[in-house]
């Protein structure tokens, strides 16, 4: 924690001064231009890999960046979609995986989750994911194809929440599928994103 503690000294005495106009202006308005939706691993930083400011970006973090399909009740993952896309009002939707991504590992290589129930039912979110990855795939190809098929699953997921369904269809949103390469920083496109019906 010690390094935590001084990493916040270090943001107020030599990051936040240049800064300071920008933190005033978010005190009051809160107008993020994307939904960020990516894994929680701790390797993957939305705004260090964007670049972007504070107040940019709408980030909700999930295991394996899973979106489940909509469903009426209460979800905390369906509520800040909807936040964002109906209240705030975001233009883009990114869903990001990335390399070496743990749950998408765990589904590949069939580890065993009993252990860890909580884990196991929430990675059954992955199921049409798993459908997307041809039967015949090497050991080797698994885990990378799945990151990659699981980006375009959830894309279609997100399209199932009726903000983001009316969104699409007004054509004021569109969505993104993005892999994170962590050993060599590159970002590759998914191109499965389901398309507004008019131009944003």
């Amino acid at each position: 924690m010690r390094h935590l503690a001084e990493g916040i000294h270090r943001f107020q005495r030599d990051v936040f001064p240049d800064k300071a106009g920008l933190f005033a202006q978010l005190a009051t308005t809160h107008q993020p231009g994307t939904l960020f939706i990516s894994c929680s691993d701790a390797r993957v930083v939305p705004e260090l890999i964007t670049q972007a400011d504070p107040g940019e970006l709408f980030v909700i973090r999930t295991a394996g960046n899973l979106i489940p399909a909509y469903a009426p009740g209460s979800d905390g993952v369906v509520a800040g979609i909807e936040y964002a896309v109906a209240v705030l009002g975001v233009r883009d939707i990114i869903v990001c995986g990335h390399s070496a991504c743990g749950a998408m590992t765990a589904l590949a290589e069939g580890r065993d989750l009993t252990g860890a129930p909580a884990v196991a039912d929430w990675l059954r979110h992955a199921d049409a994911s798993r459908a997307r990855i041809a039967a015949d795939t090497a050991d080797e190809a698994k885990v990378p194809a799945l990151v990659r098929a699981n980006v375009a699953a959830q894309l279609a997921n997100l399209a199932t929440h009726p903000s983001v369904a009316r969104a699409l269809a007004e054509g004021t949103v569109r969505l993104h599928g993005w892999v994170f390469d962590i050993p060599t920083g590159t970002v590759e496109e998914v191109d499965d994103a389901p398309r507004p019906a008019t131009a944003a």
